[in-house]
């Protein structure tokens, strides 16, 4: 039985692992990674046909999240709200996300928004507009960013910090910009070691690797090296004028989770809507270098009007 003071959570999309992840943390209190407050009551199942990572996964995950954690299913957004007081957005599909998302906003329920945002930049900056138009506090981050050795590589100090290199997996899946659908958890983690102010990016690409590299307003120099095949390590480096420091451990799910539970509660994103756009602006931008065949391009480019800077 539930604790009345649990935050009743729903879950749209049940075709990724981050919706196990996340439930498991939250219902299981035996779970190592358990975080209290909060409990994934309801589900609402959704599969992209063409997409086979969807399709080839989500029969099992719902049957996992029904048998082992107890999770309800529903057949449709409509109902899913009825049961919750807040939603976890995780269909692996950013094309569908901006539909999904729509009712969960005019119906004011805090709502965090699994990567990507949306399956192009457009899209995405639609929907924080929605969200700032109903006034429905929305989040949405890689779960690396708050990996332990991601904030220990933020808090060393190496001096001034002139730059970055950040490389992880980026397989390419064809119904997404090329960057958005894996390498949304190099290009974030790069952007929690340097912080906003990108301006403009240049593409070097080939099948198997892509190198992006940003300029910074304070002439810091970021570099993605985005590897075009899964499963593919994770690192970042901070380069600074005193030291150059790496990255020495890894992470998991749960210190998002925290930063989603009391996002939850409080209703403040721990991350700005600007800097989540900026960063979906360097992935766009990258894209049209590709495009450009490698000139560099300005993300007020790709921007829309009103995100510009």
């Amino acid at each position: 039985m539930s604790d009345p003071r649990e935050l009743r959570i729903g879950i749209i999309g049940c075709d990724t692992s981050h919706a196990i992840e996340f439930t498991a943390r939250l219902n299981d209190a035996g779970h190592p990674g358990h975080v209290a407050g909060a409990r994934v009551v309801a589900a609402h199942p959704t599969v992209s046909p063409d997409m086979p990572w969807s399709q080839t996964r989500a029969a099992g995950f719902v049957e996992e999240l029904k048998t082992r954690h107890g999770v309800e299913m529903v057949g449709s957004s409509e109902a899913l709200l009825e049961r919750c007081d807040a939603v976890l957005l995780c269909s692996l599909d950013g094309r569908a996300h901006p539909e999904q998302v729509a009712p969960v906003l005019r119906a004011g329920l805090p709502v965090f928004l699994d990567k990507p945002v949306a399956g192009s930049l457009t899209e995405a900056e639609r929907i924080y507009e929605l969200a700032a138009e109903t006034g429905t506090p929305l989040f949405s981050c890689s779960a690396l960013r708050w990996y332990p050795g991601i904030q220990s590589l933020v808090a060393a100090d190496a001096g001034v910090v002139r730059g970055a290199v950040s490389y992880g997996p980026a397989p390419i899946e064809p119904t997404h910009p090329d960057l958005f659908f894996y390498g949304i958890h190099p290009t974030e983690a790069l952007f929690t070691v340097l912080g906003t102010g990108c301006q403009s990016v240049q593409r070097t690409t080939t099948p198997h690797l892509s190198v992006v590299t940003g300029l910074w307003k304070d002439e810091k120099v970021g570099t993605l090296h985005a590897l075009h095949r899964w499963p593919a390590e994770y690192k970042v480096i901070k380069f600074g004028d005193a030291a150059v420091v790496e990255q020495q451990d890894a992470g998991d799910y749960t210190p998002l989770l925290r930063q989603i539970i009391a996002f939850f509660g409080s209703g403040v994103a721990p991350v700005s809507e600007a800097e989540t756009l900026e960063i979906y602006a360097f992935m766009a931008a990258a894209d049209e270098s590709k495009r450009r065949g490698g000139a560099r391009v300005e993300l007020n480019e790709v921007r829309g009007e009103r995100w510009r800077i």
